[in-house]
């Protein structure tokens, strides 16, 4: 596949973005938009933790990427235990935006998923959105200030926490539920990765195997979900909506998110 001089697929299409020490890192752009148009390449990415970057990573995040924004969605107590790596001491504005079930939520193995190899992941979904209104709300606000671009959010995986705003803001935008239930899924290729990784540190050893529990990666989990949060709230924009977010923000969101034709 062709690539540029700093490694990046030049192919259209091709969302992932490859680093030496940072798994499962891919561009919101390139995505579908109802009634025509996609999703702008560049400005938010998601991922999973970026703890362990090396050096040439952080000149990739600081350089191509132009890293502005890190949204951590990490509980405070992963936070605490995991940090940042080399990530601490860049010039990068860190936001912390705990994702869980509750205000009380703090534990991650405890709180998040007691079992880790049992766990219904649409109505994991389904709770975080619940319990943490306040942070996507202000993540989205995050993604809108576009003189903070680009914006990369991670939880842990950057499958669950990471997923559930990802599908926030695809569906506030009007990318349809197949291409997020598909971005949900590509997760599925780095999983092995991720898990060696994550099972390696302090906040998450003992983890199941891969495609067990919460390591699941099924496109139909998060079409449920999408389902459900249409069933119940109209979708994520009439969501952001009641949990705060303005008209004109949301107008923001749609001229931030979607590249003009």
């Amino acid at each position: 596949m062709p690539t540029d001089s700093t490694g990046e697929a030049t192919v259209p299409g091709d969302r992932w973005v490859e680093f030496a020490h940072i798994d499962n890192v891919r561009d919101l752009g390139g995505l579908p938009v109802q009634n025509g148009g996609t999703t702008r390449f560049g400005v938010v990415y998601r991922s999973s933790t970026p703890q362990n970057l090396t050096e040439s990573d952080m000149a990739k995040l600081l350089g191509p990427i132009g890293l502005r924004t890190l949204i951590d969605l990490r509980l405070p107590d992963e936070v605490e235990r995991e940090g940042y790596g080399l990530l601490a001491a860049a010039d990068v504005r860190r936001v912390c935006l705990p994702v869980r079930k509750s205000p009380q939520s703090s534990l991650a193995a405890r709180d998040l998923v007691p079992d880790s190899s049992r766990v219904d992941l649409v109505d994991l979904y389904d709770k975080l959105l619940a319990g943490s209104a306040e942070s996507i709300v202000a993540a989205v606000r995050l993604v809108i200030d576009a003189g903070h671009h680009s914006v990369l959010f991670h939880c842990a995986a950057g499958k669950d926490r990471t997923g559930v705003l990802a599908a926030v803001l695809l569906d506030a935008v009007g990318v349809p539920p197949e291409a997020i239930a598909a971005d949900y899924a590509l997760t599925g290729e780095r999983m092995h990765r991720v898990r060696d990784r994550l099972d390696a540190l302090p906040s998450y050893t003992g983890l199941p195997p891969v495609s067990t529990g919460i390591l699941g990666v099924e496109a139909e989990v998060m079409r449920r979900f999408l389902a459900k949060l249409s069933a119940d709230h109209g979708g994520a924009a009439e969501w952001l909506l009641a949990g705060g977010l303005t008209t004109g923000e949301l107008a923001r969101l749609r001229a931030v998110l979607i590249a003009p034709e």
